[in-house]
């Protein structure tokens, strides 16, 4: 049972995509590795972007649990996890959880 409603689930990711659509960051040379491309990220301007401001808020808005959550499905998302390992991924993500999570 997840502990954040599916709908918040749904409008983090519509926000996600949203704000991704907006990015317009060229990089010369792309990452050896798909675990290298949050590199790509922290070079984009973020502070500013309305779109960015109001995914965070939701995420920040969120409860821990709810946060915990949230990530673990972002990992199941992207293949890091089965979805058979639902424990597991939960525990992994409370055990790093932290005030960054946006």
């Amino acid at each position: 049972m997840l502990n954040v409603n599916p709908d918040i689930v749904r409008f983090i990711i519509d926000k996600a995509h949203e704000f991704q659509a907006k990015e317009d960051v060229v990089i010369p040379d792309p990452p050896d590795s798909p675990s290298e491309d949050w590199a790509l990220q922290v070079l984009a301007d973020q502070e500013g972007d309305l779109t960015y401001q109001e995914l965070a808020s939701t995420i920040d808005d969120l409860e821990p649990d709810q946060q915990i959550d949230l990530v673990g499905l972002m990992w199941l998302g992207r293949g890091d996890y089965e979805a058979d390992d639902w424990e597991e991924v939960r525990q992994t993500a409370a055990n790093e959880h932290n005030d960054r999570t946006a």
